[in-house]
């Protein structure tokens, strides 16, 4: 009973410290419902246009280096360390002041992570839902290619300015209990290549200069047999 409490408290723990923190220079999209059209129009002067990605972009909120946004009429207000629960809480108690019952929705719209290496297609991927776990990313990806290396795969994280790594086996059950089983955003993901793959790169760049130099050979050959 103590470890099935035990392990309770771990993943309630993990699930909060798994929210993604607003950090600068991400790009928010906020809008502000209430029950005054005046009041909407006012708290919403920004144009969204779901039909193109672009727009929407060029229209969010952004996160300057001291983690405020330009909000119409409330001016600067702090987000940044704040998760997206966090900053709902805190618009609507500044926005309760201007105006009555107001309903704030506000997701990210820049959330990326990156993965790269030994998966099928390699790249950068925007994220709609407000998380991702690390096998959501690889499955994004297309998941690993057979000369993966499942034991030792990277995530390089930033926060605030200051970068870490670490290393995940996912041949392990301990992956769910790792702080970095649920990604932040820009997370950079390195799936490895295993020792058959980068032996067998070894030997085919070896063949490269015997390639090269029989190459060479055929020219010349090919060119004096011209010339008579």
């Amino acid at each position: 009973m103590q470890n099935s409490t035990k392990y309770t408290k771990n993943v309630t723990k993990l699930l909060e410290d798994s929210q993604p923190k607003i950090q600068p220079n991400d790009l928010l999209n906020i809008r502000v419902n209430t029950i005054s059209a005046e009041s909407n129009t006012l708290f919403n002067n920004i144009s969204y246009t779901n039909s193109n990605n672009y727009d929407l972009i060029k229209s969010g909120y952004r996160v300057d280096r001291a983690g405020d946004i330009s909000f119409p009429v409330l001016g600067q207000v702090k987000v940044g360390g704040l998760s997206i629960d966090e900053a709902k809480i805190k618009l609507v108690k500044i926005l309760s002041d201007y105006t009555k019952n107001p309903v704030v929705n506000l997701d990210f719209i820049n959330f990326k992570v990156t993965v790269i290496g030994e998966v099928l297609r390699p790249g950068t991927y925007t994220v709609t839902d407000e998380s991702i776990t690390l096998l959501g990313a690889l499955g994004l990806a297309g998941d690993m290619t057979p000369y993966a290396k499942r034991n030792n795969v990277l995530i390089v994280r930033e926060n605030n300015g200051i970068r870490t790594t670490e290393r995940i086996n996912l041949n392990s059950s301990e992956i769910f209990e790792s702080k970095y089983y649920y990604l932040k955003q820009n997370d950079i993901i390195y799936v490895e290549p295993d020792k058959a793959k980068v032996l067998q790169t070894d030997q085919n760049n070896r063949f490269i200069p015997i390639i090269a130099a029989s190459m060479s050979v055929i020219a010349v050959v090919v060119s004096i047999l011209l010339r008579n």
